[in-house]
């Protein structure tokens, strides 16, 4: 199975804000649209980082209310590692494990097509694995 595969159920909308968005902003985005991580792209559309709940975290434990008061880009963390849309499900995985990461940008001939969280990973595999059990037990059931 394919990363395009979860960005055909899921969509590709990604929720993008820029560099100089304040934290305090950043939560409120992430809490409305209930999701744990947001890129952050310049105005020509450049993927610059992410900012993702362990970065907000972290921050508040160094510098305490006053993070509130960062823009994204002093917390966001560099993208290192990004998939394709033909990439597979269990590449992404071995990438989040190995890297502790759970967000990866989906980039196709390097433009932002989409995003993808190890919640999205699991997702597709256990609905796979749910498929494929009931394939079997169609296959079986008709061996009578």
């Amino acid at each position: 199975m394919s990363i395009a595969a979860i960005l055909k159920v899921k969509g590709s909308d990604v929720v993008r804000v820029g560099p100089e968005t304040p934290v305090r902003v950043v939560i409120q985005t992430m809490g409305d649209r209930r999701i744990g991580a947001v890129l952050i792209m310049n105005k020509a559309a450049q993927l610059l980082g992410i900012v993702s709940e362990r970065d907000i975290v972290h921050a508040l434990a160094r510098q305490g209310p006053s993070a509130m008061e960062l823009s994204a880009s002093a917390l966001m963390s560099e993208v290192r590692w990004t998939v394709t849309p033909a990439g597979s499900i269990a590449d992404a995985m071995r990438i989040m494990t190995n890297h502790r990461v759970r967000h990866l940008p989906v980039l196709e001939d390097g433009v932002l097509v989409g995003l993808v969280s190890i919640g999205d990973i699991v997702k597709a595999r256990l609905d796979r694995q749910a498929h494929e059990v009931e394939s079997l037990r169609a296959h079986v059931g008709g061996m009578h």
